[in-house]
C-alpha cells in the first residue's frame, strides 16, 4: 500500500479513536459509535470513484479491527467483502451505461441531458433512500431532493421550456431509471438468499454448472403471479423463449443407422 494511503488510513483511525474516547454511550465489542454523516449527497458519481471510496473504508475497517484485537474471523470477513468490490464496480458501470443509453433515446439538448444525469435522476434515487430511513433521517434527504428537483422545472430552469406533459413524462422516466440500480442488485441478493434458504442442503450445489443452470431457470423461466420473469422485469421487455434458445444451440443427435432389436423380431 502506498505511503500516502497509509497516512490517510491512519488519520481516519485517529478520528475513530477520538470519537470512541469522546462518546459516552455503551457499545458492543468491535462496534464503533454512530457518527454524524459527513458524505456529500445528491451528486452523481462514477463506478471508479465509488469503488475507491469503498476500498478506503475497507482499509480503515481492517486497521480498526487490528487495533481492537478482534477475532480471527473478522479479517476473513473483511477480505470476503473486499473481493466483492470489483464486481460491484462492474455492476455500477453496467447500470450507468444502461441509463446513459436510455437518456440518449430521449433526444434532449446536451444541457438537459447533463442535468438529467446529474440532478433529476439522483433526486429520485434519494427519494428511494429516504423511504428506507427513519422519519428524522428521511426528512433531511427529502429536503435535499426538493432542493435538487424543483429549480429544474421553473421558468428559467433546465426543463422550464418543456410543456407540463413533457415535464411529467421526464419525471416518470427519471424515476424509472433511478430504480435500475436497485433492481440490478436486488435480484442477485434475492437469488442468493433463496439458494441459502432452499438449496444449500442439496448435494452437488457447489458445482458451477448446476448453479448456472439454476440461475438461468430462476431468471428466465420462473414467473410471478403477474406472469413476468426476473429478466423481463429487469430489462422492461419480454425476452425470447429460453428453451427455444437452448434448442437452437444444441445439436440433435441423428437417428440410429441400424433398426432396433424389437423391430427385427
Amino acid at each position: 500500500m502506498p505511503v500516502d494511503t497509509d497516512e490517510e488510513t491512519l488519520k481516519r483511525v485517529h478520528a475513530y479513536l477520538d470519537n470512541v474516547t469522546s462518546t459516552p454511550e455503551k457499545r458492543g465489542p468491535g462496534r464503533p459509535p454512530k457518527a454524524a454523516t459527513c458524505l456529500e449527497r445528491g451528486v452523481r458519481r462514477n463506478s471508479k470513484l465509488i469503488a475507491g471510496d469503498i476500498q478506503r473504508h475497507i482499509d480503515t475497517i481492517r486497521t480498526i479491527a487490528q487495533y481492537e484485537h478482534l477475532s480471527a474471523t473478522c479479517p476473513e470477513r473483511i477480505a470476503k467483502a473486499e473481493r466483492v468490490v470489483p464486481k460491484m464496480q462492474a455492476t455500477i458501470k453496467f447500470v450507468s451505461g444502461y441509463v446513459r443509453r436510455q437518456v440518449k433515446q430521449l433526444e434532449l439538448a446536451p444541457s438537459q441531458s447533463f442535468t438529467m444525469h446529474t440532478r433529476l435522476i439522483p433526486s429520485y434515487y434519494l427519494d428511494r433512500v429516504a423511504s428506507t430511513r427513519t422519519v428524522r433521517e428521511g426528512t433531511s434527504l427529502r429536503v435535499l431532493t426538493e432542493r435538487l428537483r424543483i429549480p429544474l422545472f421553473t421558468s428559467d430552469g433546465a426543463f422550464g421550456a418543456l410543456s407540463p406533459m413533457e415535464q411529467d413524462q421526464l419525471k416518470a422516466k427519471a424515476q424509472t431509471l433511478a430504480e435500475v440500480f436497485q433492481r440490478s442488485s436486488s435480484n442477485v441478493e434475492g437469488w442468493n438468499g433463496y439458494l441459502a434458504l432452499r438449496n444449500h442442503q442439496l448435494r452437488g450445489l457447489d458445482h458451477p454448472r448446476k448453479r448456472a443452470c439454476l440461475t438461468a431457470v430462476h431468471n428466465f423461466l420462473l414467473t410471478r403471479p403477474d406472469g413476468t420473469t426476473a429478466v423481463e422485469r429487469f430489462f422492461g421487455q419480454k425476452p425470447r423463449s429460453m428453451f427455444t434458445a437452448i434448442l437452437e444451440s444444441v445439436e440433435i443427435p441423428p437417428a440410429p443407422l441400424s433398426p432396433s432389436r424389437r423391430a427385427l423380431i
